[in-house]
This record gives structure tokens, sequence and C-alpha cells, in this order.
């Protein structure tokens, strides 16, 4: 009988922000992705990479500015270093706690390139803010070199584009190594966003929502579960009102309606209730959860957590 396969989405709470705090979040979150591997399940995971992204991209501009025959590095390339070093981290992690239990499983981090469309109308409206701030001459920098900025307070950031993700390049190596019964990261931080230009991938000015690249993989390797752990045990209505409601469970169509009413904001919650979505449509006896890291199995018992079935 095949194993049951599960997609663990791990957010920024559970990562940390700076090297230590990821140390030491990395042993906490492999515990957890450990108890589900003892307990039988193929495990897929994704992270989170905001914090890690920024600081790259911050690191290697400075660098570039400051030391000549050096460039800025591109966020495609920020995004491949996030990968890197995140992925040792965490897969060492899982590795030790597994061989503390007496299990013996490869624990590979899968640099993950995903396609995103040149004509995604993100492209023309980017939200996702990253770098340092900086003054009004640095951000005529920026522009002269077709890159958008946003003023904020204390001067000007940097916004890249969100566009969404069309596929998986690396998708067969992490079905053949979850199919061989390993442990697999990949998409890190949603994937290193590459356009196709013929027979070549060329890296995109853009940052791919981790939520939106969780629910791709887990439609792509067929998994009986998508889970998303983020900083909060439940998804809620009228979120930040006296009248907020916890949502235990809900349904496809009623996720549908409340994303009609508005219910969910546009950058944190609403990116996970659409994978959940589009997980649950495309394939049969799937559930997605949404819960906290400390509620993770709990809610795969169906005692915490929201459920969307």
């Amino acid at each position: 009988m095949a194993k049951k396969r599960i997609v663990m989405a791990v957010g920024h709470k559970d990562m940390g922000t700076n090297l230590p705090e990821q140390k030491a979040a990395v042993v906490k979150t492999a515990k957890v992705i450990s108890d589900f591997i003892q307990e039988g399940w193929q495990v897929a995971i994704v992270h989170s990479n905001a914090p890690q992204v920024g600081m790259i991209h911050t690191a290697m501009n400075e660098f570039g500015k400051q030391h000549d025959g050096y460039s800025h590095a591109p966020m495609s390339v920020c995004s491949a270093m996030s990968q890197g070093y995140i992925g040792y981290d965490l897969q060492n992690g899982i590795r030790a706690e597994l061989i503390k239990r007496g299990i013996y499983k490869p624990v590979s981090t899968i640099l993950t390139q995903v396609t995103v469309d040149p004509y995604d109308e993100a492209f023309y409206t980017p939200v996702k803010i990253i770098g340092r701030v900086m003054t009004r001459e640095e951000a005529d920098e920026e522009e002269a070199r077709g890159n958008h900025v946003k003023e904020v307070d204390g001067g000007y950031r940097r916004i890249v584009a969100a566009p969404h993700p069309v596929a998986i390049v690396e998708i067969d190596a992490i079905k053949a190594l979850l199919n061989a019964d390993q442990i697999v990261i990949a998409c890190g931080g949603g994937g290193i966003p590459v356009m196709e230009q013929g027979y070549n991938l060329r890296g995109a000015s853009a940052i791919i929502e981790k939520d939106l690249a969780t629910g791709l993989l887990a439609k792509e390797i067929d998994a009986d579960v998508m889970m998303i752990l983020t900083s909060v045990e439940n998804v809620t209505l009228n979120y930040g009102t006296p009248y907020e409601q916890p949502i235990k469970r809900m349904t496809i169509s009623q996720a549908k309606d409340y994303i009609k009413q508005g219910q969910f904001e546009f950058a944190s919650m609403l990116p996970k209730i659409s994978a959940s979505i589009d997980f649950l449509e495309n394939g049969k006896g799937r559930q997605a959860i949404i819960t906290t890291l400390d509620r993770a199995k709990d809610s795969l018992k169906g005692n915490g957590g929201t459920i969307i079935e």
C-alpha cells in the first residue's frame, strides 16, 4: 500500500530571521517534521525565505557598490542563495533528528526553479517590498536600471512583482526522490522565478508567493494533505475586529464565498486560501490545513487549525 504524502509549508515564524535565529528555529521545526516522517508520511517541505532573501539582496548590492569589478545580484540569484543556505540548515536539522530516533532516510534540498508568465499582470503592479531604505539618489539609480521603487518612511525601497507560479522545472527530480521514500525540501521561498526563452531559463525580477508554489507542488506530486504552517492557529473571519471568528472547518464553496466577501488579507491569508482551493479542486480525497507548527499534529487529527476539504 502506497504511503500517504504531505506537503508542509513552513512560514517565517518557524524559520527565524537571521542566522542564529534560523539555526535555533530549525531544531524545533525539524522535530515536528520528523514526527510526521516517523508516523509513516512521505514528506515534502517548502520554506519561507522573506527575511533571508532581503538580507542577501541588500548585502550583495552593497558589496557591489563598494568594490570595483562586482555588480548587484539579480533577485533570481538571491532566491537561489536563500534556498541553498536555508535548505542546508533545514536538511541537516531533520537528518540529525531522524538519526536520534533510529531512522535513516536521506534528506535533500532541491534547488528549485519555478516558471512564471512574462505577461502576468503582476509585473505591471509590483507589490513586494525588499531591501533597505534608500535615498532619493539611490532610488533614481534603481529606476534607471528598470527597477521599481516605493516611497516609505525615511526614504524609498525597491518593490518587485509577485507573479503566479506556472510550472516547477525540477518536478521530475522531486517526484523521483519522494517515490524513493526520501524527504525533499523544494520550492524554497516560492521557488526561483524564471521565464522560458527558447532553450534557456532567464531569471525574473520577482518573488513568487510561497503558499501558491506550495499548492502547485502539492498538486503536482498528488499529495494527500497540504499543510500551511503560519503564525495563527486558525483562519478567521472579520480578522482584527471585535467580531473575529475562528474557522475550524471550511468547504471549497465556503472558501470561495469568503474570498468574494473580502475576508482574507491580500498579502497574508488570501494566497493560503487560494492555494488550498486549487489543490483541492485538482484531486479527490485531499485535505488542506492551515495552522501553527505547534498544532500541526493535532490539526491532522481534526483537533486544531482550519481544515478545508
